[in-house]
This record gives C-alpha cells, structure tokens and sequence, in this order.
C-alpha cells in the first residue's frame, strides 16, 4: 500500500493495541493476551476507511460479546495526532475507522510526489526471479496460446518489478530433439518436391505440413539451387535446419517487439546437449539412486515421489528425452542464482507440473521455487461468432495475423482482462472499436480528457502548479474522497497483483479507476472562478492522469493525450 495508507493502518492497530492496554489499566478489561486482529478496507466507505474485528477476535479471551468489547475499546482509543478523525463501534462488535481530510490530502501530494514511482514498493526485497514466458516452438509461426501467454508473461514480469522484485524475462527455444528432427525431414521433404516434383516423394503424416514449411524449403532453394537435392539426406536436413531455423527465430524476435515484449534472455535447448548440462543432471539424479536402466534405456522413478509412472530419460537408442532437458534447463536456472523460477504454460501442460517440480525435488533443489501460472486456451470472436482463419492468409490465426488485425494496445490490454485460469473470449469487432464499450479506449480515453482539461486551462492563461497543504483542503464532494481512496490503494493492487501471479487485477484496476475519474469529472466542475478549488481538482486530475499513465507504461501501452 501507499506510505499513507500505510501509515494510516500502523495508526489504526497502535490505537487498537493501546485502548486494549487502557482497558487493562482502569479495570474495564480484565488482563489477558489479546488476539491477532485483522485490520481491512470495508466493502463499503460508509463503515469507514478501515475496520477491525478485534472485539470479535477477543471474545473468547475476555469471555464477554464482542459489542460490549468494542465498546470499551472505542472508549478508550485516543487518535490524537494521527489520520483518525473518529471511531465507531457496528453491528456484532466491527470497530470502524473514519480518517481526517489531512489524510486525503496527503494521498494526493503523495502521488504528486512519487510521479512515474508511485505504486513501486521494496515488497519483493529484491529477490531475483525468472519469469519463462512464450518459448514457442522454434518450427512454425507463433499460435493465439502465444498471444495470451505473451501478454500475460510480460505484464506479470512488469508487476513483479514494480513490487521491488529483480525480474528477468527469458525465451527457451527448443533448438533441439524429436521437432528438430521432424523440422529437418519436413524441410527436406518440401525441398526435394520443389526440385523434383510432388510425386517424386510423399510428405509423411507426422510431419510438419504448414505452408511456413514451403516457403523456407523455396528460400533454401532459391539461394542454393537444386544441387542439394543430390547430396546424402543427413548433411541436407543439418544445412536446412541451419538455414531455416535461425530465420524462425529472427522471425519470432521481430513478432514479439512487434507485440512490444523484449527479453532479457534467449535461452537455447541445445546448450544444455553441448556443454553436458543434460548428462550432468542424470549423472545427478543417479547419484542420488533416483534412476535405473530397463531395456536399454535410463528410467527416472518418479513413482518414488508419487507419481504414477517411471519417466524414460536416455531412450535405448542413446538420445536424450525432452524431459531430461527440461530438467536440466530447469537446475541451470537455480545455479543462475534465482530466487524464484515462473513459467507461463498452456492448461495443457498441468500434468507436467507436479513432475518437473518432483524432479527438481529429487535433484536436491527445492521445487516449490518453482512456480507456474497455467494458462487456458482463448477463442477468437467476430460478429458473435468463433473465427479460425485469417482473413489474410485463409490459414490458421497466427500471433503475426492478429497484431494485423488489432492494434498492439489493445491486443495486450484484452488477453490481461481475465485471470489466466479462465478461457476467454477475444472480440475482433470490440478490439478495433473506438468508443467507451472497448475497455481499452475506455481507459486511455480517461487520461487524454484530462490532458484536454489541463490544455483548456493553458488557453484560458492558466499555469498549473500542484495544490498542497490546506489548499486540498476543499476536496470534500463525495466522488473527489472516493477517487482519492481509490488511488490509495494503486501500491497494494501491484503487491497483490505480483503475490496472486495475475496481473489481469491490475488492468481491472484501472478500468475502475477510469470510471471514478469519469464520475468525478461529471459531478465536479474542474475548472471553476474558486481559484483554489480550481487547482485543487486540476491536482486530484493530475493525479490520476499519473496513475493511469503508470499503469499503461507498465504494461506498455500508449497513453495518448488526444483522442478522436
């Protein structure tokens, strides 16, 4: 939470905690060890900023109804000096706190104070975590799972950084195994036919038959000509592979600035074959008498640590399995000195969990340090229907084809409406609309009216300098405190945003705070002949132009200042 409102809640249980001592000292509660109490924000402001069941909590210790307890408690609090203006006693023994119009004010010169900073916190104490996100396979173009899981990667990344962790972003291209193999023969396979006619060979069913395929197959060939198709098959696939897989890549990189994500790491499967870090993990593992051969292969007992089946690590042609990687990568993140290794998967992928984690266990490192957020499938929607082909390429939508048909800021805005364990809905028509009912207009709409307010001020011959002290003084309506209140409570959004994993809260967040913003802006006259009134709501505007701004440049998205 923000450093006022914080203060106003350390204010609020050292009341709390001193009544009870008063209490004890005149008799009217007799000694005893008082209780944990909570201290919450109430659903509703009419029963204060912040309320207690304390009364409640103790009742049993002091063997009395908690509404005489509360009571008491109210009789003997003193707010002297702090952010309370009065104590009220509710319903079974709820004790509510009302705070003083020097606590409003303090919020709104906080804000100004903090600027691009406020909503930051040291939360996270600076702990180092990975958060593993997209990691595509390397193949083919990038899916709609790659969409949402982009979005939501990054702006979980963004959330956690702005809770005071140290974030790093990191792609792993799976650049070696089984779909290398079948990338290469599907390469192959392409080019022959482009050289020697369809008939001449027939592209097996297990293959890769998309048209990405025969595009690099063609490049291939349009760069080396035809006199590959007469060298042995294996150095053909291994030169086909070298070319088309670093183009995939690039092609992945560019779709992904494209889609404003950029990655601290690009992290290659293969460096785990080449410099040993797979033979080490199973060399680990074995030591540990976690593995054992069974026809000609080395098993993994994952059955020891409750699975339900052993998992094969070297098949018995000697070739590692995508699991025995995916446990090497995943001890290679924690030598990397991570606190805290998230990744972003599929819901497909829920299996895998428990196994990676248990594997991690059995390699000697903690496997709780792994975290994954899984992520559920989206379905894209227009005029009310599902869509399944691109308009453009009459194929299956690729991460490429929807940043054609969307703008970036909505694209990114949309996939982080909803918590990732819902399946959602993307709506084609509503992304590209500009009017209120597209939620991301919605909001950057909010910040562009208040940069036409300060703009109309400029014209009228103002020069604005932020309101402080008494001068805030004057914001008593209603829908000025409840703004006020509102972006309080921007820093424990972000906390608890990076503490759930979903910063879809946080796009909620300023959804809602666009709506307060709306409300004040139709019940306030902003810019009025009360000077003072006039700067102090051009401040409160001030502030929540800098709150939104925050959010959106966080999540980056633009915040235009003018709007059609």
């Amino acid at each position: 939470m923000s450093a006022v409102s914080d203060k106003f809640r350390s204010q609020a249980k050292e009341i709390i905690t001193g009544a009870f001592e008063a209490a004890f000292a005149d008799g009217s509660l007799a000694k005893a060890d008082v209780p944990d109490f909570n201290i919450e924000v109430p659903a509703d402001s009419s029963h204060g900023d912040l309320s207690t069941n304390a009364a409640m909590a103790s009742a049993r210790a002091f063997r009395m109804a908690p509404a005489k307890i509360a009571a008491i408690i109210a009789e003997h609090a003193v707010t002297d000096g702090t952010y309370i203006d009065r104590i009220e006693t509710a319903g079974p023994g709820f004790i509510n706190f009302y705070p003083t119009q020097q606590y409003f004010c303090d919020i709104v010169t906080e804000v100004v104070t903090e600027g691009d900073n406020y909503g930051r916190s040291d939360h996270g104490k600076g702990r180092k975590v990975m958060v593993e996100f997209v990691s595509a396979n390397p193949t083919g173009p990038m899916h709609m799972g790659n969409a949402r899981g982009g979005a939501l990667g990054d702006c979980l990344a963004a959330v956690m950084d702005a809770a005071g962790y140290e974030v790093s972003r990191e792609f792993y291209i799976n650049d070696a195994g089984n779909q290398i193999e079948k990338f290469g023969l599907s390469l192959d396979v392409r080019y022959l036919q482009l050289v020697k006619g369809e008939d001449f060979i027939e592209i097996p069913e297990d293959a890769y038959h998309g048209a990405d395929i025969i595009e690099r197959a063609q490049e291939f060939l349009d760069k080396n000509g035809p006199e590959w198709a007469d060298k042995p098959e294996a150095e053909r696939r291994a030169a086909l592979v070298d070319f088309a897989l670093p183009l995939n890549i690039a092609r992945m990189q560019s779709d992904l600035l494209k889609y404003r994500i950029e990655y601290d790491t690009w992290y290659r499967e293969s460096t785990l074959h080449n410099d040993g870090s797979v033979k080490a993990a199973i060399a680990l593992l074995s030591d540990k008498g976690m593995t054992y051969e069974k026809d000609g292969a080395i098993w993994y007992k994952a059955t020891d640590l409750g699975a339900e089946k052993d998992e094969v690590l070297i098949r018995a042609n000697g070739n590692p399995t995508y699991f025995a990687a995916d446990i090497a990568y995943h001890i290679d993140k924690f030598k990397r000195g991570f606190d805290l290794c998230i990744n972003v998967w599929g819901a497909d992928h829920h299996g895998h969990v428990a196994r990676m984690k248990g594997a991690l266990d059995a390699s000697g490192y903690d496997g709780s340090k792994l975290e994954v957020v899984l992520m559920q499938l989206v379905n894209l929607v227009q005029d009310g229907k599902p869509v399944k082909m691109s308009k453009r390429t009459g194929k299956a939508i690729q991460l490429a084809d929807l940043l054609d048909e969307v703008p970036v800021d909505a694209a990114r805005f949309f996939f982080n409406l909803r918590e990732s364990t819902t399946q959602m809905d993307f709506d084609l028509d509503l992304a590209v609309k500009q009017d209120s009912e597209n939620p991301v207009y919605y909001v950057q709409y909010a910040h562009a009216r208040i940069c036409s307010i300060f703009r109309k001020y400029a014209q009228q011959g103002g020069s604005f300098s932020p309101a402080s002290g008494d001068d805030l003084k004057v914001l008593t309506a209603p829908e000025e405190l409840e703004l006020i209140r509102y972006l309080s409570s921007y820093t424990s959004e972000i906390t608890a945003a990076s503490d759930t994993r979903e910063p879809s809260r946080i796009t909620r967040y300023v959804m809602e705070l666009a709506a307060k913003y709306h409300k004040f802006y139709n019940a306030c006259w902003v810019i009025g002949e009360d000077e003072t009134l006039t700067r102090a709501r051009l401040t409160l505007c001030h502030c929540t132009k800098q709150v939104i701004a925050n959010v959106l440049k966080m999540f980056r998205i633009t915040a235009p200042e003018q709007m059609m």
